[in-house]
């Protein structure tokens, strides 16, 4: 089987009000891409991954007005895609949804929120002390996991796609402030990850097939503020200290190697400076699918050679968005 992850850039922007494609020259809200390039793009990447199963993340907008499963649904009929059923979740108010594409003729997939007295649903409050005053905080997240129930021709598979929350200090006005809600992001941030780590163990616990995936916004030694608390959101959910462990082969190398080449899966256009590249998205693995022969691929448009030596998959990638897919092929 084939399942990926796939960050696409403000996919709600690319549909109407009637969850149709907007397949036409006017601007995209990428920079410098009409939406017409980037539905050409994301047509030929979809086409090209040809996977079982996709979590999209930022997914069109699921609203009273909106659903973001009808609006996937009718981009896999445009492209004859063969995954071509969607499933959504607790839908949120930033017009950027959790859903999983799939194939029904391979798989059947199904939203199954879990929740007890300890770990609450995602849509729910977690409380926990992040400002070491002695109180527990309120812990909420913007963008609930999507938690997926998945039947495979082999048996049942556990699905989490996440979308954590961003530690970019969005709305600052200065040094200090921007410092001040950076590491209150980052408090936030952590906080989901623990949370998120504990429905994680209760699946362990339980012995089922489980994948986490999405876009954590963090890993491993990417930014100064990690040392200020110790360790990346990545790195708690993988599993720390003994506890089980999640396995994904690229945040393995960043975190055996704090110097050097590392993998990357977004690409960010900054005005007047290089492209500022980075690892924030992953596929994580239950010790019970390693054993099932995983390989992992970045669909990176210029590090992955197959995708360079594509022009028209290379230039796709480029057009789609600004995070590249992330696909595991695994004998299930």
């Amino acid at each position: 089987m084939r399942i990926a992850t796939y960050n696409v850039e403000w996919f709600n922007s690319l549909f109407d009000r009637h969850d149709r494609l907007i397949d036409d020259g006017t601007w995209s809200a990428r920079w410098d891409v009409t939406k017409a390039e980037q539905t050409a793009g994301l047509g030929v990447v979809f086409a090209a991954m040809d996977a079982d199963a996709v979590m999209i993340i930022e997914a069109p907008d699921s609203s009273n007005r909106r659903d973001a499963r009808v609006a996937l649904e009718n981009f896999a009929a445009r492209f004859g895609l063969r995954a071509r059923e969607a499933v959504t979740g607790f839908t949120n108010d930033t017009q950027q949804e959790i859903a999983l594409l799939f194939d029904p003729d391979v798989v059947s997939a199904r939203h199954d929120p879990q929740s007890d007295a300890s770990v609450p649903r995602f849509d729910g409050e977690f409380r926990m002390d992040v400002d070491v005053d002695a109180h527990p905080d309120p812990i909420v997240w913007s963008k609930p996991p999507l938690e997926i129930a998945m039947t495979t021709a082999n048996g049942p598979l556990r699905l989490i796609g996440v979308h954590a929350k961003s530690k970019a200090p969005h709305g600052a006005r200065n040094a200090a402030e921007a410092t001040r809600i950076s590491i209150q992001n980052r408090r936030k941030q952590l906080a989901q990850c623990v949370w998120l780590r504990k429905r994680v163990e209760q699946h362990l616990a339980a012995g089922d097939d489980l994948i986490v995936l999405g876009d954590f916004n963090d890993g491993p030694g990417l930014d100064e503020y990690e040392k200020l608390f110790g360790r990346s959101g990545v790195e708690i959910v993988l599993g720390e200290n003994g506890e089980t462990r999640l396995f994904d082969p690229h945040a393995q190398i960043v975190l055996g190697r704090r110097i050097g080449a590392a993998p990357v899966t977004a690409r960010f256009k900054r005005k007047g400076q290089p492209y500022l590249q980075a690892l924030l998205d992953y596929i994580m693995v239950s010790p019970s699918l390693t054993a099932k022969s995983p390989s992992w691929q970045i669909w990176h448009p210029f590090d992955h050679p197959d995708c360079y030596a594509d022009d028209a998959v290379r230039e796709a990638l480029l057009m789609a968005s600004d995070h590249f897919p992330v696909v595991l092929d695994i004998d299930l």
